[in-house]
């Protein structure tokens, strides 16, 4: 094929596509290739634009460790993590669902915790946090015999691998549902925290003026066969920046209640403020099937 002008050139292209073996992959690079060359003509990209962002995409993966992925925070940037999540949840998108985003800091084989233990594992300041989380279907029946991850920031709002005074695997856990469905342990109330910056999505936020915090949450991940797996965060309500989630995360469906205690706390050994948190989630029939860790 010899091209003759910019318009010939999106036809042979799609021509290209469309011989694609594979059906979903040919549906999805004719897709691309329509929307990619007519977001081109609509934005009228530069020459010195399309080079600095290929350098972008290139720093992007440059910035990707095994303890930070910056590909998926930018996805998390620009609402591509949130929309993907919601079009593959609660109906196709119809109805509410405690589905939520991964994040960049899970990582696999987090320590086996029994049921009301704590998920500190070196010192960690912080107000107390007894949080309990119930698991169900879509009818409302426990699930029994889940093994759900369980892991957050601090209240300085750091994740242990970020922190060299956090020793491997603090405030990570793994637990089991017990027979009403149920999990519950001891932690510190997380705070929120600014991702980090110090690569292109810094420099996004920088450039639309825009703060780069995420409200203080609970991650948590459940597993067990017939169920698809559930991901999901559980926001604070009290977090001042909750309606400005530089990661586009918070839902409705997902925002949580933490009561504030002065004194009979559950454990002796605390005095004074502690919280308690309490949430339901619901399970979708489907594949469990764990997802690839964004970091090791």
């Amino acid at each position: 094929m010899i091209v003759e002008n910019q318009k010939q050139l999106t036809e042979f292209a799609l021509d290209v596509m469309k011989r694609t073996p594979d059906p979903r992959l040919r549906e999805i690079m004719t897709s691309l290739i329509t929307h990619l060359h007519g977001f081109i003509r609509d934005v009228r990209l530069t020459e010195r634009e399309f080079q600095d962002a290929c350098a972008i995409i290139a720093e992007m993966g440059h910035h990707t460790t095994d303890t930070h992925n910056e590909v998926v925070l930018m996805a998390g940037s620009l609402g591509v993590s949130s929309l993907v999540c919601l079009l593959n949840n609660g109906d196709k998108g119809n109805t509410e669902t405690n589905q939520n985003l991964l994040g960049p800091f899970w990582r696999l084989n987090q320590p086996v915790t029994p049921n009301g233990a704590s998920i500190m594992r070196s010192k960690t300041v912080g107000e107390p946090l007894f949080a309990r989380a119930k698991f169900m279907d879509v009818q409302g029946a426990p699930i029994v015999g889940a093994e759900v991850d369980v892991w957050q920031s601090n209240a300085e709002g750091f994740y242990e691998n970020q922190d060299e005074d956090q020793v491997d695997m603090n405030l990570r856990g793994k637990f089991s549902t017990d027979a009403n469905g149920e999990i519950w342990f001891r932690s510190v109330k997380p705070s929120g925290y600014p991702i980090p910056t110090g690569g292109p999505v810094g420099r996004l936020l920088i450039a639309q003026e825009r703060h780069p915090f995420r409200p203080a949450h609970l991650h948590f991940l459940a597993y067990k066969d017939g169920y698809k797996t559930l991901i999901s965060q559980v926001y604070f309500d009290d977090d001042p920046r909750i309606e400005t989630d530089a990661q586009f995360g918070v839902t409705k469906a997902l925002l949580g209640h933490s009561d504030r205690h002065e004194g009979g706390a559950p454990d002796a050994d605390i005095t004074g403020v502690w919280h308690s948190l309490n949430y339901e989630f619901r399970m979708e029939a489907g594949e469990a099937r764990l997802p690839r860790p964004p970091i090791k």
